[in-house]
């Protein structure tokens, strides 16, 4: 009997089951060209069990934007580790802007709802029991100087 296995493309893309030699061919560069990479942190390869560098896909497209970085637009190591950093936070600072996108979403919704079911008036969330009649009177007070 075989299990279904199941896996989202992005999972696919993380997976690191591609050793270097494959990884190189992939990217279009020398083996040794990755472990350069690796050992300036411009990529950071798994490791299988005996140590040997293990890539994903979004490895080997990472080392094609290195090579793109280097080779057309003329950036150096340092600014392309720079670039990626980065690209890393912005992705992570747009993915967090997302989350607090929903959370707002979803506090107004519950303070809709919570409007929707105030028998008061959509505007009082809190019900007053003692209404007053009493007229209260305002006077400025007069300057010294009249």
């Amino acid at each position: 009997m075989h299990e279904e296995i199941s896996i989202s493309v992005e999972q696919a893309s993380d997976a690191k089951v591609l050793i270097i030699s494959v990884a190189a061919r992939l990217a279009g560069m020398h083996p040794q060209t990755l472990r350069q990479y690796d050992r300036l942190g411009l990529v950071q390869p798994g490791r299988a069990g005996g140590g040997g560098r293990r890539y994903s896909a979004r490895d080997v497209a990472l080392l094609r934007e290195v090579q793109r970085l280097s080779q057309d637009d003329g950036v150096n190591l340092a600014g392309i580790k720079r670039i990626i950093g980065l690209e890393q936070l912005v992705g992570d600072l747009q993915q967090r802007v997302a989350e607090l996108e929903q959370e707002l979403q979803a506090a107004y919704d519950r303070a809709a709802r919570i409007e929707a079911m105030n028998p008061y008036g959509s505007r009082d969330l809190v019900r007053q029991e003692n209404h007053s009649t009493a007229l209260v009177v305002w006077r400025p007070r007069r300057s010294p100087d009249r």
